[in-house]
């Protein structure tokens, strides 16, 4: 182009770059606008104000933020806020008994939890009952009765695995668990399903998972243990891979040694979608994935959705794993209801789930006397 034309191929350039910001479709696309900034340490160290900033830190310190409002609502709503339906029970058309009946949450955790110092954490919130049903797999209950009987240690990501499994112990990430450990809770556990079976043949029970952990609850009688405390509230706990870990073992021996108990996991699935469809409101909190996100989200599929769900791991969903996939996922399958607004936060637990808990049960604790 000869130098003086009047067509500056610059403004093209610019205009290409730099594309108008039309406020009017901005807030369509944003809706409330929400400015970015951190905290600032100019005002000192203040845990409750760095912890409200995470909602406008951006990345998964918003999520952090958010997953915060979406516990807070599972605990703060009452049926009373809700208008009441042509359909209501009797019952629930009285005010005061409509403030009674709150969202019930649902809690599903995979064994690492237990086997780390989440398991205080979940102890906290069975102690008080502040969750109305747990769900977990084999070692996230076997974990938690080990712990009542021989610590589990602080090891290295990195330890010799060969030289650990000729000296009899076992590697969680970097936790260690020396064999003793099982052996003892072999001792503890084989007398509890020798009278287990004596009471399936003198009185024709039959147990189910969650009958299990609530008579394993009740023996070990220990204020650290989780399913203590739910024994003592009442709070179920499901297991649908009971036998997935040294639990599945002991029960395996023991067949051999003293046949003939009887495991039905049909009673639990009942149970456990009774749970949800029986609720006015649910909410999921899930920390990590597997059955347990998914055994949650199904009961839940029984009532089109829960109301409120916030997950809680580092999965991907490119590779279409139920773990990684996200919650709107879950609303194509009417796990999560179509008006819910949940949410996931990418992020290993152990650093996220206590500060979630401070910041939502144990700041409302006064709730739940």
């Amino acid at each position: 182009m000869q130098a003086g034309s009047s067509s500056n191929p610059i403004n093209s350039v610019k205009s290409s770059v730099l594309v108008a910001t039309e406020e009017e479709k901005a807030k369509e696309i944003l809706g409330e606008k929400r400015t970015v900034r951190g905290y600032d340490f100019n005002e000192g160290v203040d845990f409750e104000k760095l912890l409200n900033s995470y909602l406008y830190t951006g990345f998964q310190a918003t999520s952090f933020g958010s997953a915060v409002q979406e516990v807070n609502r599972m605990i703060n709503w009452r049926l009373s806020d809700e208008p009441i339906a042509d359909d209501e029970d009797d019952e629930l058309k009285d005010m005061k008994n409509r403030e009674k009946v709150r969202c019930k949450i649902f809690l599903g955790y995979t064994s690492n939890m237990a086997s780390c110092g989440v398991r205080e954490v979940i102890r906290y919130l069975a102690q008080h009952k502040m969750v109305d049903v747990i769900v977990t797999t084999a070692g996230g209950v076997e974990e938690d009765f080990i712990k009542c009987l021989a610590d589990t240690y602080l090891g290295d990501f990195n330890l010799n695995d060969i030289e650990l499994r000729k000296n009899g112990m076992n590697r969680i990430g970097n936790l260690v668990v020396p064999n003793d450990n099982y052996v003892l809770f072999e001792k503890w556990l084989v007398p509890i399903l020798d009278k287990m079976l004596e009471e399936q043949k003198k009185e024709n029970k039959i147990w189910s998972p969650s009958t299990i952990i609530n008579r394993l609850g009740k023996e070990i009688n220990h204020p650290d243990s989780i399913y203590y405390w739910c024994y003592k509230n009442d709070i179920p706990v499901y297991c649908p891979a009971l036998t997935d870990g040294s639990l599945g073992d002991m029960i395996f021996f023991h067949s051999y040694s003293n046949p003939g108990l009887i495991v039905d996991i049909a009673s639990d699935i009942a149970g456990i979608n009774k749970q949800a469809i029986y609720s006015k409101k649910t909410g999921m909190i899930l920390i990590g994935g597997g059955v347990i996100k998914h055994h949650v989200c199904n009961a839940n599929l029984m009532r089109n959705g829960a109301d409120y769900a916030v997950f809680i791991n580092t999965g991907q969903d490119y590779d279409g794993s139920d773990t990684g996939a996200k919650p709107s996922e879950a609303k194509s399958w009417g796990k999560i209801r179509l008006t819910a607004n949940p949410v996931k936060v990418f992020a290993e637990a152990t650093l996220v789930f206590p500060l979630l808990v401070a910041q939502t049960f144990a700041k409302h604790s006064h709730m739940f006397k």
